[in-house]
Formats: C-alpha cells, structure tokens, sequence
C-alpha cells in the first residue's frame, strides 16, 4: 500500500538519486530537481528534469528505498519517464488498420486472415483446405517439393488425391478456396463507382456513356451488369474498371464533334457601329441652324 506521505529519509536523499541520474544520463543532460513521490513505504521516486535534446518534457526518475528500522538509504532503480508535456510517439496502428491501396510494392506479401468477412468458401464439403492454401498445414510441405522439382499435384508434393472434393473442383473449374462475398462485392463496387462513376465531373460531361461505347470489356458474374473494363487508350480510365454510366470524350460513337455553345448576348453591344454625322444636315431644325439671338431665346 502506498504511503500518504514521503519516507523522510528516502526523501532527503536527493544527492544520491542525483549521483545515480548523472551516472546513467549524458554529461550535462540532467537537469533541475522536480520533486519527489512516494510509491510505498520507504520507497521514494525522485524526478529530475532532461536536458537531452529529443527528449524533451522527459525526466529522469531515481526511485531509493529503505530497510526497515534502517537509517542507510540504497539505490532501487534509474529509469527515464515521459513527463506531462513530453513528446511521445502517437499510439500504435495495427499493420491491418494502416495498410492503404497502393502501399504494396514489389516482393511485399499481404497475408489474408482465415476469416476476412470479404471471403466465403468457394466449394464446401471439404475436410481441410487444398495443399495450395496458405491456411492449409501442407503448405510448407508443397513448398519443399517446388524446390526439389517435384511436379505439383503430385502425391510426392501433397496434392489432392482422386476423388477428393479439392481434385473434383479442380476439375470443373472451381478449384479456388475461397471467393468474394456479398460483402467482398459491394466493396469493390462501391469503390469502382466512386472513381469511375456516372456522378464524376467526367462522365457529367460526356457524349455518352459506356454502356454504349465499343471500347468497353464487360465482367463477367454478377458485377458484369453494372461494371466493366476501359480498353481506349486515350481514355483517362484506360485499364480501370468502370460504371457502365461513366463516360469520357473518348466514346466509340463520338463521331461528331459537339457544337460549341451559343454564347449569352452582350449587354452593351460593342459589335456594332452606331454612323453619327459631324454636321447635320439643312432644314433640320436643330440648334446649330438658328442664329445667335434665336440660340439665346431673343427677337
């Protein structure tokens, strides 16, 4: 249990808990006293300011202890602890949760959990999964036959026996373990249509869209009614999966170019030319015909 009050031997040995920081920090790197707590009976915790660079707000905490009915206090431990306004590293991110698409490069693997929600078993009635499954135990074991040039498949390299569900989906073409859920689907839809989507300021103004371009490769399953492939290479999604209501200006059936739009009319028409006579013309009446009496309005 922890005592109220700082032992007050444990307390007074400021000194010895100094000694024992200086030993343990850099010449110069310790700073001034900031106090003492206590941790127990006869256990003092004593705090001095670092003054290392990279560390700052940190202090250098000296704990002493006692026996008891001792008078001789004894060193316990020299550790360094952030303080209030140290500066610490953000907390730590799973690997899984910072993972960003377009982090993978060449060479780096990206192990997929036994139970990722967007998977679900490709064929059921199987007892283990297929040798060639990184969640199958025989998967170092196919491993090591690869590199003794052991033909997959083989019993040799652990492969599926006759018979066996593994080797009759292989068969028919089913073969993969696992597929994409509903879940799985939705994801990558909801994705592809945020990108290359009929609400994108490219498709907003294209001719057309791309379920009428000669250009697109549609998918095939279920996704083949809303997505497909971009296969123009001038197209700025050249390569990418993309909505059917997307568009671009490189549409297969954009023979004609579009007329540009009729620009609004000016409201002051600087266009025209207004003809404006230097002298007017005789018997017209105006001011400059009359006299200089006539101008000022006298007989």
């Amino acid at each position: 249990m922890r005592s109220r009050t700082p032992d007050r031997l444990c307390a007074e040995a400021v000194d010895l808990a100094r000694t024992a920081a200086e030993e343990a920090a850099l010449p110069g790197t310790v700073g001034e006293y900031a106090g003492a707590v206590a941790d127990g009976d006869r256990v003092v915790t004593h705090l001095f300011e670092c003054l290392e660079v990279g560390y700052r707000g940190w202090r250098w905490a000296v704990t002493v202890t006692r026996a008891a009915r001792a008078k001789r206090v004894t060193l316990d431990e020299t550790v360094l602890l952030p303080g209030p306004d140290a500066v610490l590293a953000p907390e730590w991110v799973p690997w899984s949760e910072r993972l960003r698409p377009g982090d993978m490069g060449p060479g780096d693997l990206l192990p997929t959990d036994a139970d990722d929600p967007r998977l679900e078993p490709g064929y059921s009635a199987e007892d283990f999964p297929p040798p060639n499954s990184v969640l199958s135990e025989e998967f170092q074991s196919l491993a090591a036959a690869e590199d003794a040039d052991v033909e997959p498949g083989s019993p040799a390299a652990g492969g599926p026996r006759r018979g066996e569900v593994a080797e009759v989906a292989l068969e028919i073409g089913v073969g993969r373990r696992r597929v994409l859920s509903r879940e799985g689907l939705l994801d990558a839809a909801a994705r592809w249509e945020e990108a290359y989507g009929p609400k994108t300021p490219m498709a907003q103004a294209a001719p057309a869209s791309c379920e009428s371009c000669g250009f697109l490769m549609p998918l095939a399953g279920s996704l083949r009614q809303a997505f497909g492939v971009c296969a123009n290479e001038f197209s700025p999604a050249d390569g990418h999966v993309v909505a059917l209501g997307y568009g671009c200006g490189g549409h297969s059936e954009a023979a004609v170019m579009p007329k540009p739009p009729r620009p609004a009319d000016p409201v002051v028409d600087e266009t025209v030319v207004d003809p404006l006579r230097l002298r007017p013309e005789p018997g017209s009446g105006s001011v400059e015909d009359s006299g200089p009496a006539e101008e000022l309005g006298h007989s």
